[in-house]
C-alpha cells in the first residue's frame, strides 16, 4: 500500500481542505464534491484525510464497524441480535476511509452471498461489501461522473435510508450504512445525474494554480516527499497530530455549538433569495457553519461562519438560468452580499 501524502503538507487548495475537515467534524453534512483540472491534488487530499481522522469505537469483532450501545442507532443483524453485544467489548478503530473503483461490480459495492462457505459449509452466509466497511467513515469515488447507473442507483437508496438491505440468493441482510461519500472528477468527462449531485453536501471545483511561487513550492514539496516518504511524514507529524486532535475536539463539541434564531433567518433569505429546491440547502447551510464553528473554537454560529460555507453547500444546489452566464460561485457570491450587508 502506497503511503498517502500529508494534509498538512498540502500547498494551496485551501477550500477543498475546508471542506473536507468540515465534513470530518459532521458528517450529516452529506459528503464532499471535489472537480476540477486534473493534477491538482483532488485525490492526494481525499487520502491523505484517511491518516489524519482520529479513531472511533465499535464493537469488538463487529463486520460493520457498529457503535456501542447508546452511541448510535443503527446496529447490524448480528448485533441486535446478539442482545449483550452491543454494550459489551469494544475496540478503537480508524475511521474507515473506502475506495470504491469504477469496476466494481454491484455485489461487490452492497454485499452478496459467500461462496466460499456456500460451497464448503453448505450454509448461507453474507460477504460484506464496501457499503458495509464504509458505515460510519468515509466512501471515495475517483471520477465520480463516469460511475455507471446501477452503482449510483444503490448509492443513492443507501444514502436516503442510511441503511443497506441486500436481498438475493436466498439471503435477506440489512445493516447501517452511514458514511460520508466523497467524490472527485474533471467536469470535462461528464457531468453528474442531478439526484446524485444533490446528496453531495458540499461542492468545490478546484484549479492549477497560475503563479510561479506555488508551482514551484508544490514541486519542492512533491519532491521531499518522493525521495524519503518517511523523513517527509516524520517531519509533518506534528502539524497531523494537531489538526488530528482539533478535528476530535470539533467533532465531540459540534452538537453543542449556539445556533442563533437570526442565523437561522440569515440561511433562509439567502437560500430563498438563490431560489435553492426544498430545505435540504439551508440544513447542510446550518450543519456545515456549525462544523466551522466548533473547528474554529467558536461557541455559537456566527454571520462570518455562514458567509464562509455557503458557496460550497449552494453553488451546486443552483437552478441553471440561460439568461446569466455568471458561474455558481460568482451569484452565490453576490447573493452573500446583497442579503447579508
Amino acid at each position: 500500500m502506497s503511503t498517502a501524502f500529508p494534509f498538512t503538507a498540502i500547498v494551496g487548495q485551501d477550500a477543498m481542505k475546508q471542506a473536507l475537515m468540515v465534513a470530518a467534524v459532521d458528517q450529516d453534512i452529506g459528503g464532499v464534491l471535489v472537480m476540477g483540472d486534473r493534477g491538482t491534488g483532488k485525490s492526494t487530499a481525499i487520502r491523505a484525510l484517511a491518516a489524519l481522522l482520529p479513531s472511533i469505537e465499535i464493537v469488538a469483532g463487529c463486520a460493520y464497524n457498529c457503535a456501542p450501545l447508546g452511541k448510535s442507532i443503527g446496529l447490524c443483524d448480528l448485533c441486535r441480535d446478539k442482545k449483550t453485544a452491543p454494550s459489551g467489548p469494544t475496540e478503537k478503530n480508524t475511521i474507515p476511509v473506502v475506495d470504491l473503483p469504477l469496476g466494481a461490480t454491484e455485489d461487490r459495492v452492497i454485499g452478496s452471498l459467500d461462496i466460499e462457505k456456500a460451497l464448503h459449509a453448505g450454509e448461507k452466509a453474507f460477504e460484506a461489501g464496501l457499503l458495509a466497511r464504509a458505515h460510519r467513515g468515509f466512501l471515495y469515488i475517483d471520477e465520480v461522473n463516469l460511475l455507471e447507473d446501477h452503482i449510483v442507483d444503490a448509492l443513492l437508496d443507501v444514502a436516503a435510508s442510511g441503511e443497506n438491505v441486500v436481498e438475493r440468493e436466498g439471503l435477506s441482510v440489512r445493516h447501517p450504512a452511514r458514511f460520508v461519500l466523497v467524490g472527485s472528477g474533471n467536469p470535462e468527462e461528464g457531468e453528474l445525474r442531478p439526484q446524485l449531485l444533490d446528496r453531495f453536501g458540499l461542492s468545490v471545483e478546484v484549479s492549477t494554480p497560475q503563479d510561479v511561487k506555488s508551482r514551484v513550492e508544490i514541486i519542492q514539496q512533491r519532491d521531499l516527499f518522493e525521495r524519503d516518504p518517511d523523513a517527509f511524514i516524520k517531519k509533518a507529524r506534528r502539524k497531523e497530530r494537531a489538526l488530528r486532535k482539533k478535528i476530535e475536539t470539533a467533532r465531540g463539541k459540534v452538537l453543542t455549538i449556539d445556533t442563533p434564531i437570526t442565523m437561522l433567518e440569515k440561511a433562509a433569505e439567502l437560500c430563498l433569495a438563490l431560489g435553492t429546491d426544498g430545505l435540504r440547502g439551508e440544513l447542510t447551510l446550518i450543519r456545515a457553519a456549525r462544523a466551522l464553528a466548533a473547528l474554529t473554537g467558536g461557541d455559537a454560529v456566527t454571520l462570518q461562519h455562514l458567509r464562509h460555507v455557503a458557496p460550497m453547500v449552494l453553488c451546486h444546489r443552483l437552478r441553471r438560468d440561460p439568461l446569466d452566464e455568471a458561474g455558481g460561485q460568482v451569484r452565490v457570491t453576490r447573493m452573500i452580499a446583497e442579503v447579508f450587508d
